[in-house]
């Protein structure tokens, strides 16, 4: 087995390089999120649709005058109606978080 010396400390990470820092605050990503807002709406739509189509009731009448009621249930739809509802749920999230970066975050002046 060879021993050779492991690198340790600041030469384990390349140097930072001076380039143009990315700017956080951008006032059109308001626009952004208004529009995953409607579209998390829209899926949220799609998926209550989706969940109540994805059932049937089946009434069967006997000949003693019996009534038998069942539920079917349709698996590819409530399976779309739930991954509608995560797209809705991360469209929200994401919405919040474009919104919070137009409002909130500002551009710090370099330490001197």
């Amino acid at each position: 087995m060879i021993d050779l010396p492991q690198p340790t400390g600041a030469e384990l990470w390349p140097p930072k390089e001076a380039g143009p820092q990315a700017r956080l605050h951008k006032p059109w990503r308001m626009l952004v999120a208004v529009v995953e807002v409607v579209l998390a709406v829209a899926a949220g739509w799609a998926a209550y649709a989706l969940w109540h189509g994805g059932r049937a009731v089946v009434v069967t009448r006997t000949d003693d005058g019996a009534v038998l009621e069942s539920h079917r249930y349709f698996g590819g739809m409530l399976a779309a109606a739930i991954g509608l509802g995560t797209v809705a749920a991360i469209l929200l999230v994401d919405a919040v978080r474009q919104l919070l970066l137009a409002v909130r975050a500002r551009h710090r002046a370099p330490k001197a």
